[in-house]
């Protein structure tokens, strides 16, 4: 299958901060790839030099059989982007930004109200419609930029952390829409720090740290990384853990760790729920009293502790980028000087 976004060897720094350190990605036109990683890791460094916001220092990329550095025109023709903050005007009504954005992409007039008002109705906008962007929230806000950037139905698109803002409603709305858009054969880039959105909606997820891909794969062979399944019990009475990890120990897969303080057991296994109806036998009939136990299967969190040691979400949550140095915080500074001078899309 041809690849709608690839890139290799994607290096940026800003001063003493290196933002991407060797970027490769290769994303299969039609398909979704998912970009996971924590504040400052360097996903927004890539898309915009994806995108021709920002021109790397080296590497190359090519974005819908477009080089990227030599006809950046070009691709802004092939692209739609949502970026982290919504770019609207806030001076004009909801169904004006949408017009403007349609008549910029030369789509005319009357197309351009018929495609604004299919839009505004698909997210729920269409109450506002006629309301200026300044009286709206900060979700109607995310939710009319994501909308401007379907406007032409780009053959590529770039979602950065689409839906940071939304509630839960409108996150799995907007689900629905770039589901949708897939399957129409419209190739995403995403990035988020929900590890529930990548875990939904990629194909294959690109794990970023310190400005590397450290890892790639679909959810489940990202998550078999990290030992597959476990066995997790809380005993009941605290001198009983010797004889509960007895039992583990012979019917589980690798060594049983356990915590005093809360009574709890884990243990790697294989069997699904046939060994966890076995282990749950085997502790009645030692007499050994439990207040919880369950079968964990790994998240995408457990990933990326194990890649990186630290956990996605709470890497991401509004906390100082050190991790990178401060790769967010060079951009917002004014470090971002290496933009094309080329005109915007005709």
């Amino acid at each position: 299958m041809p690849s709608a976004i690839y890139a290799e060897g994607l290096v940026k720094t800003f001063g003493d901060v290196r933002a991407l350190d060797g970027v490769d990605l290769d994303v299969p036109e039609g398909t979704v790839l998912g970009l996971l990683g924590p504040n400052g890791a360097g996903k927004t460094t890539t898309v915009r030099c994806l995108t021709t916001l920002l021109r790397p220092d080296s590497g190359r990329a090519v974005v819908a059989g477009v080089d990227v550095l030599k006809h950046p025109n070009d691709v802004r023709r092939s692209i739609g982007l949502s970026g982290q903050f919504a770019a609207v005007d806030e001076l004009l009504t909801g169904r004006e930004n949408l017009q403007m954005v349609g008549q910029l992409y030369q789509l005319g007039a009357k197309a351009a109200k018929a495609r604004a008002g299919e839009l505004l109705d698909r997210f729920g906008l269409a109450d506002a419609a006629d309301r200026t962007a300044k009286t709206y929230s900060g979700g109607m806000r995310r939710r009319l930029d994501l909308a401007a950037a379907l406007v032409v139905s780009p053959p590529v698109m770039f979602m950065d952390e689409p839906t940071t803002g939304l509630d839960p409603r409108n996150r799995q709305a907007l689900w629905e829409v770039i589901q949708e858009l897939v399957t129409g054969g419209t190739t995403l880039l995403l990035t988020t720090q929900y590890l529930e959105e990548a875990d939904h909606l990629a194909h294959d997820i690109a794990v970023v740290d310190h400005g590397r891909v450290i890892a790639r794969g679909t959810s489940d062979q990202l998550k078999a990384r990290t030992g597959g399944e476990r066995v997790e019990v809380v005993i009941h009475e605290r001198d009983r853990i010797a004889d509960a990890t007895a039992v583990l120990a012979a019917l589980g897969h690798g060594e049983v760790t356990s915590d005093q303080h809360t009574r709890k057991l884990t243990v790697p296994v294989s069997g699904g729920a046939k060994l966890l109806a076995e282990v749950i036998r085997e502790l009645d009939v030692r007499g050994v009293e439990i207040d919880d136990i369950g079968l964990r299967r790994p998240t995408l969190d457990d990933v990326f502790l194990s890649l990186t040691g630290h956990r996605a979400e709470a890497a991401g949550n509004g906390e100082d980028d050190t991790a990178t140095g401060g790769t967010e915080k060079a951009e917002r500074t004014g470090k971002t000087t290496a933009r094309h001078d080329e005109e915007a899309p005709q």
